[in-house]
């Protein structure tokens, strides 16, 4: 993950993980590593084994999550971020949940899809 207020991380979740893990693969050229959910496997994704994205099945944790790409906004504070989301008309679509570093997807009042990402305490 990166600083504050910065991208850390992108996710896609869609039906068929494995046929858009190998879109991408032949697109961009990136590598799949499997990441082990509870009974099935989603893919870090990036350039020559640098992971850089999430591709995930909408199962799970993902299901009822968009088919898009959603960014990770990196904070330091969650809870507070999600107060400030919430007070300036953003809506909390999943979450948060995690323990030690802890996620929340958002839709701010335009409508696009965002996650908020923190990373557990050191």
């Amino acid at each position: 993950m990166q600083a504050t207020g910065r991208a850390g991380w992108m996710d896609l979740t869609v039906e068929d993980a494995s046929s858009v893990r190998d879109f991408y693969a032949a697109v961009l050229g990136w590598q799949a590593e499997e990441v082990q959910m509870n009974g099935y496997a989603d893919y870090a994704m990036g350039p020559e084994g640098e992971a850089v994205a999430g591709i995930c099945h909408a199962r799970g944790p993902n299901r009822g999550l968009p088919a898009a790409w959603i960014v990770y906004w990196v904070v330091d504070d969650l809870d507070a971020a999600l107060r400030s989301a919430k007070e300036r008309g953003g809506v909390v679509i999943d979450g948060p949940r995690g323990s030690g570093a802890r996620l929340a997807v958002l839709q701010d009042p335009a409508g696009a899809v965002f996650a908020l990402w923190q990373a557990a305490p050191q």
